[in-house]
């Protein structure tokens, strides 16, 4: 189908959503304009293809298909089934995983099987009804300290959230952190890259069920086989989150010891971020697991949305494509580009650079939280978000770093050559931006001055660039 027809075919689409609530109707379209107008640096974020948006738009979001292919808790699930199977086929092929489960609905739900498909594995779980307990919402901490020894104490060993960890990987106020008595790894404090030596020393001391690899905000690469040798010496189920790196391991970037599906028990990914795909979540399992994260639904999820495993079917199958190999190793080169022109511009880099899809930036040195840097960034037209760095004396929330990401502008097609002047207008407003005192006169943490004339040129420097890489170039609404 051409781009035309799909232009003609969604402004028919969102025609007939105007009649029944037009607000909805103007908010897509403004989306749509946003995006366009704007640098899209968010690193877990992507521009999704129009087949695989059209596909969300179906009539598979009707049906129920609570269970498993052929093993359905409703009848007339025939082509839910070839869904799920399409997809899930799409899946191990890409990744040369033993077995795919596309139910879950996000990353934190694929997360969550694999989490409960381990305990289901090793430890006999008891029902919260033995505690008089009707859901988790209404457990105290005592309760899940209860819960948790007649677990057998199950321990959980994760990247810190400082470090570049994410909140499902044992933050103490994520149910993995609940669930499991959880310790954290982080990086050595000089290089702040991931020791191997004291991940293992702490694995040997902890001794936890599960050790945690991967990240959100790590901008290097990571040796899964190093990580495995560690799980096997103590014992541990290797579980990897490759959320932020899917694509890069779908697109033959990540190879051998930095692909985790040879290494790891489990895997679990979005499907968005840099897999391009719609947003929902994955699991890849070993043989060993297989029957245990297949009662994924009803251990942890309702019904599978199949309008969404329908898309990931089309957007794992866009990814065992050679086109798709070539956007991987853009992404990384457009990274690095990017690092090196905001280190040329005296940022100071997490690591000192980066060798994935994402750049950390330490705000410090521009005298900003990550709060006040994301905003004023905002206010100029370029869209990232603020981020813990290790050691972050301003804590999670307003944070001392800014994390940039290039999947979604490398799929606009952005080049190296293009991310010279990204780096520039971040810089720019970085270096412009200004932190507002509060009333007793010391920096304030949330507000900031950056002069309309500053705004105004990083604006009309980044409209000139986008329109030069259009996003879904010829698609009109």
């Amino acid at each position: 189908m051409t781009v035309e027809a799909l232009s003609s075919a969604y402004q028919t689409l969102l025609s007939a959503i105007e009649a029944v609530e037009p607000r909805i109707a103007a908010a897509t379209r403004a989306e749509l304009a946003d995006q366009r107008s704007s640098l899209k640096l968010i690193a877990s974020e992507n521009y999704a293809s129009l087949p695989v948006l059209a596909t969300m738009g179906t009539w598979l979001s009707d049906k129920y298909a609570e269970g498993t292919v052929g093993h359905r808790f409703y009848a007339g699930c025939q082509n839910l089934d070839t869904v799920e199977s399409v997809a899930a086929e799409h899946a191990r092929e890409l990744f040369g995983a033993d077995y795919a489960y596309v139910q879950p609905h996000s990353g934190i739900d694929a997360n969550l099987v694999a989490f409960w498909s381990i305990l289901a594995h090793h430890v006999e779980t008891p029902a919260l009804a033995e505690h008089g307990v009707k859901g988790v919402n209404d457990l105290s901490d005592a309760d899940w300290e209860v819960l948790r020894r007649r677990f057998g104490d199950q321990r959980l060993l994760g990247m810190s959230l400082d470090a570049g960890g994410h909140l499902t990987h044992g933050f103490r106020p994520n149910v993995s952190g609940k669930m499991f008595h959880q310790r954290s790894y982080g990086t050595d404090p000089e290089t702040q890259l991931l020791d191997y030596d004291a991940v293992a020393a702490s694995a040997r001391e902890f001794k936890p069920l599960i050790l945690v690899a991967g990240y959100s905000a790590y901008p290097r690469r990571v040796n899964f086989a190093k990580m495995r040798e560690i799980a096997d010496e103590v014992g541990a189920v290797l579980m990897v989150d490759m959320a932020h790196f899917a694509g890069l391991v779908a697109g033959k970037v990540f190879t051998g010891d930095e692909d985790p599906v040879p290494h790891a028990h489990l895997v679990t990914t979005t499907t968005h971020k840099s897999l391009r795909g719609p947003r929902g979540g994955m699991v890849l399992a070993t043989k060993e697991y297989a029957a245990d994260v297949d009662r994924g639904c009803p251990m942890v999820l309702g019904g599978p949305l199949g309008n969404v495993m329908a898309a990931k079917a089309v957007a794992l199958a866009e990814a065992r494509t050679p086109a798709f190999q070539d956007y991987a190793q853009a992404v990384v080169d457009n990274a690095q580009a990017l690092a090196d022109g905001l280190l040329r511009r005296g940022a100071t880099l997490v690591t000192g650079g980066t060798d994935n899809h994402l750049v950390l930036i330490d705000v410090r040195n521009f005298g900003l939280t990550g709060r006040q840097a994301e905003a004023a960034l905002l206010d100029a037209g370029i869209v990232t978000n603020r981020n813990a760095v290790p050691g972050d004396p301003n804590g999670a929330w307003y944070t001392t770093g800014v994390r940039l990401g290039t999947p979604a502008l490398t799929s606009r097609g952005f080049t190296t050559s293009d991310m010279g002047a990204v780096s520039d207008m971040i810089a720019d407003v970085l270096t412009s931006a200004t932190a507002r005192p509060t009333k007793e006169g010391k920096p304030g943490k949330a507000r900031y001055d950056l002069s309309a004339d500053v705004v105004e040129t990083t604006r009309a420097a980044a409209a000139e660039l986008l329109g030069t890489r259009p996003l879904y170039p010829g698609f009109t609404l």
